[in-house]
């Protein structure tokens, strides 16, 4: 089920529910984009109509930010808890390596990913990892083979969102995976280069919280919550 929240599709579905959509998608070989919402995004989105299409366009729309969650309890909603990135993409790979899917990387400095996959394959044993490609290869068509020799199911881009999704929708018709995921920062975080926030601050929706503390310079990217927020109780009025 989707629900819309400023002209933004977004899942009501919990992990559970998505990762079994998800993988009865790859049973099935239909593509599908998976993409992060997050107040910020929504807010450049209203702005931006190329942002919008493509994020209305995705097959899953994750509520990643806390904003969303409170959103939709504004407007009556049903978006109960958050779906993140990195923990989507961990739950995937969890989920992968019971299925026998395989899963390919690319994105992120040379190294990193190779980082990311050593832990994957610490985290869950078994994990099938196809390939990995580094993020600053400048052929594209060398970047497509090297994905489609490896005949993935699932691929994760790391490139910083919405150069991702773009990346994605661009070239998923001559791509061989089912299961397409911007995932950001994560091969930073698996690789250990970048900590996430401590689990007390995640498990309350905090984790913005903490990178401005740890990054007060965020604090403009930061001013875009309750500007969203303000928008959200406008536009519930006004419908």
């Amino acid at each position: 089920m989707k629900e819309t929240v400023l002209g933004i599709q977004v899942n009501t579905e919990n992990y559970d529910e998505l990762i079994e959509q998800i993988f009865q998608r790859i049973e099935r070989k239909e593509k599908s984009l998976i993409v992060a919402i997050n107040p910020e995004k929504i807010m450049k989105a209203k702005e931006d109509p190329a942002l919008k299409k493509l994020l209305n366009e995705a097959e899953f729309q994750i509520p990643d930010g806390i904003g969303v969650i409170l959103a939709s309890k504004i407007q009556k909603g049903q978006i109960s808890e958050r779906v993140t990135g990195v923990d989507l993409m961990m739950r995937l790979c969890e989920e992968a390596a019971t299925k026998q899917k395989s899963i390919f990387l690319y994105g992120g400095k040379p190294g990193v990913a190779a980082s990311a996959a050593e832990k994957l394959k610490e985290l869950y044993p078994g994990i099938q990892i196809a390939g990995i490609q580094h993020g600053y290869e400048t052929d594209n068509e060398k970047v497509i083979s090297k994905i489609n020799e490896a005949k993935p199911d699932i691929l994760f881009v790391a490139m910083g969102s919405p150069k991702q999704e773009n990346w994605i929708n661009a070239n998923r018709d001559q791509l061989y995976p089912t299961i397409y995921q911007g995932v950001g920062g994560s091969f930073d975080v698996l690789a250990g280069n970048v900590k996430r926030a401590p689990k007390a601050f995640q498990k309350v929706g905090l984790e913005w919280f903490y990178r401005l503390m740890m990054e007060p310079k965020r604090i403009k990217r930061q001013m875009a919550l309750p500007k969203f927020l303000l928008e959200v109780v406008r536009n519930t009025k006004r419908n």
